[in-house]
């Protein structure tokens, strides 16, 4: 089965293109998803988090502040880093488990951070979901209700834009309507699907 690689930045349309690929019937693993998952209460992540950060970012009931969290390792760098080397094997182990349990000609990975982690290993092909700077300052804008200053700060904190294009084997441009990305989705759904078949 071969692994698809769907990243992008802030506001590109990762979460819609990866419902497009889902509609079309292919399983999708979503990075975002597990890490929430593993982060409960319990679970391997939180306990994690609590090993190498402490108890500071969770509440009584042993819940993660995920918004403190976010803003501190925002602000810290190399609190960032310690973060990402306790989640990462876990988030990487979970998908890959997931994967193997499925049963298709693909499936889609969807890593937001999939530039900047170096995990390009995990995946057979990246697709790049593209949009122009502007436009995913005011959608970010928009959907999450941040300044323009902050949607700048996150943006600068992630690959850039030419970076993310540098390792693409497929791009898909999201600066129109929702029919112009859900055909892309198809094609390269279509693309994939008999590449598999082909292959056997």
């Amino acid at each position: 089965m071969l692994i698809l690689g769907l990243t992008g930045g802030i506001a590109s349309g990762k979460s819609t293109a990866a419902r497009c690929f889902a509609q079309c019937g292919a399983p999708v693993v979503d990075a975002d998803h597990i890490a929430r998952d593993l982060t409960q209460p319990g679970r391997p992540g939180a306990e994690a988090i609590a090993r190498t950060l402490g108890t500071a970012f969770f509440d009584a009931d042993g819940h993660l502040d995920r918004q403190r969290l976010r803003s501190a390792v925002f602000d810290d760098p190399r609190l960032r880093k310690t973060l990402e080397k306790a989640l990462h094997p876990l988030i990487r182990e979970a998908m890959q488990q997931e994967a193997r349990q499925l049963h298709a000609p693909y499936c889609v990975f969807v890593i937001p951070l999939l530039v900047e982690t170096g995990q390009l290993d995990l995946v057979d092909y990246v697709i790049v979901v593209d949009a122009p700077e502007p436009v995913q300052i005011a959608r970010a804008m928009d959907r999450d209700h941040l300044s323009r200053t902050q949607v700048k700060a996150i943006m600068a904190a992630q690959a850039t834009r030419s970076q993310r294009l540098a390792i693409a084997d497929e791009v898909i441009e999201n600066d129109r309507d929702h029919n112009f990305l859900r055909r892309q989705v198809e094609l390269l759904h279509e693309k994939y699907s008999n590449l598999t078949a082909m292959s056997r």
